[in-house]
């Protein structure tokens, strides 16, 4: 079944933005606030279960963290 709203990889799935203060560039933050979190939730699994060491894991998010504040500015929010 297609939801007609793009293609989207099964693991990259957007819930909907429901604030009133709607914008196009609003919801691309929010698209890319969900992917930080999610990225994030699986550097989390892979430092718990030592498939990568914790400083490793605290590069890799401050790099997801760094894009994410980046994007911020660049959409002007």
């Amino acid at each position: 079944m297609e939801s007609g709203g793009g293609t989207h990889s099964p693991l990259e799935s957007f819930s909907s933005y429901r604030g009133n203060d709607w914008s196009p560039e609003r919801l691309v933050f929010h698209q890319n606030l969900e992917q930080f979190a999610e990225r994030v939730g699986l550097i989390v699994g892979l430092q718990a279960n030592g498939k990568i060491e914790q400083s490793e894991a605290y590069a890799e998010i401050k790099i997801l963290w760094n894009e994410l504040r980046s994007s911020k500015k660049d959409l002007s929010i």
